[in-house]
Parts: C-alpha cells; sequence; structure tokens
C-alpha cells in the first residue's frame, strides 16, 4: 500500500473473530483505493482457558488495556502458571475483494497454526521486540522453544498451504466466471 503513494487509512479492527477483522480491513482498502485487495487476520486460542478470557483476536489487549511486550510476555505467562502449560494455535482468516460483488473469504481449519505450548518459563533470551510470545512458546513436536528451532524448521510449520488453497479456489472460480 505505500507504494501507491495514498495515505493508508487506520481500519478499526474491532470484530470478534480473525474473518470480520479481515473483511473489515479488505472492504476499507478496497473502498480507500478502488482496487481489489485482500486482507488476513489471525487470533490467539487457547485450548486450556475459560472462553471469557481467550485472546482471539485481542492478543495484545486484555481487559481493554493494550499491553506492552513485558506486560504481554508477564500475562500469558501468568495463564500458564495458573492453568499448567497451554495449547495454543492461531486461527487465521483471509477476505478478497475483488469488487463489491465479488467477494471471497475463508477461515479454514487448513490456515490455522499448528498447536504450541505457552509456558510459564520464558526462554533464556530477551525477546524480540513486538514478538514476546515467541519467548514462551515450545514447538510440541521438537520440545524445543520456537528460537531455537532453525528457519527451515520454521518454514515446515509454515500456514500457507491453506491461504495457497483459497487463492487457488479464487482462481478456478474467476477463470470460469471472467474469461
Amino acid at each position: 500500500m505505500k507504494d501507491l503513494e495514498q495515505e493508508i487509512p487506520d481500519i478499526i479492527e474491532d470484530g470478534k473473530t480473525p474473518l470480520e477483522n479481515a473483511r473489515k480491513k479488505a472492504l476499507g482498502y478496497y473502498y480507500a483505493y478502488n482496487m481489489p485487495v485482500f486482507s488476513c487476520d489471525s487470533g490467539l486460542y487457547i485450548d486450556e482457558i475459560p472462553e471469557d478470557i481467550q485472546p482471539g483476536v485481542h492478543v495484545r489487549i486484555i481487559n481493554g488495556k493494550r499491553l506492552s511486550d513485558d506486560e504481554m510476555a508477564a500475562y500469558y505467562s501468568g495463564l500458564a502458571k495458573k492453568y499448567g502449560d497451554l495449547t495454543a494455535r492461531y486461527k487465521n482468516a483471509v477476505c478478497l475483494v475483488l469488487d463489491l460483488e465479488h467477494i471471497y473469504e475463508a477461515m479454514e481449519k487448513s490456515m490455522e497454526s499448528e498447536p504450541f505450548i505457552i509456558t510459564d518459563k520464558p526462554h533464556g533470551r530477551k525477546f524480540k521486540k513486538g514478538f514476546p510470545l515467541d519467548s514462551l512458546s515450545i514447538h510440541m513436536k521438537t520440545g524445543k522453544y520456537y528460537y531455537d528451532l532453525e528457519e527451515d524448521e520454521l518454514n515446515e510449520f509454515a500456514v500457507e498451504d491453506g491461504f495457497l488453497e483459497f487463492f487457488r479456489k479464487i482462481n478456478k472460480i474467476y477463470t470460469k466466471t471472467f474469461v
């Protein structure tokens, strides 16, 4: 969007699900730029905690307060201390707006991250700015902190297959409809 040399609109992401936020952003940018656009969004979902404290799309906003990296790490570490190691996953969504009559969206299981552990024991390394949960996240199959995984191991766990399938489906629809 920066390449368009126009002001980027501030889209308020107040949806209850990743799909609602992806839709809001895609439509907002479509109206602002009057061109096809897609947007993605994600939310964090944890198996062991009650529904009323699920982070969902509000991973960084707890009880109406936007948490700093340190506060966020402390909050999720505290949840793991209270409930035991947590099984978490990111649920992802995408919305593609070609025009107002051709809007495609998905929030499929194939777009979810694989489950991982959030522990109360932070990795010894200081977390990366903007990514405090990485210091608490452990890959379930290897037992390694994500910080300790090699780049090729990290690529192996990517969720891009679900997104690729979404765009393949749209391409088939588009080809049959418009060509």
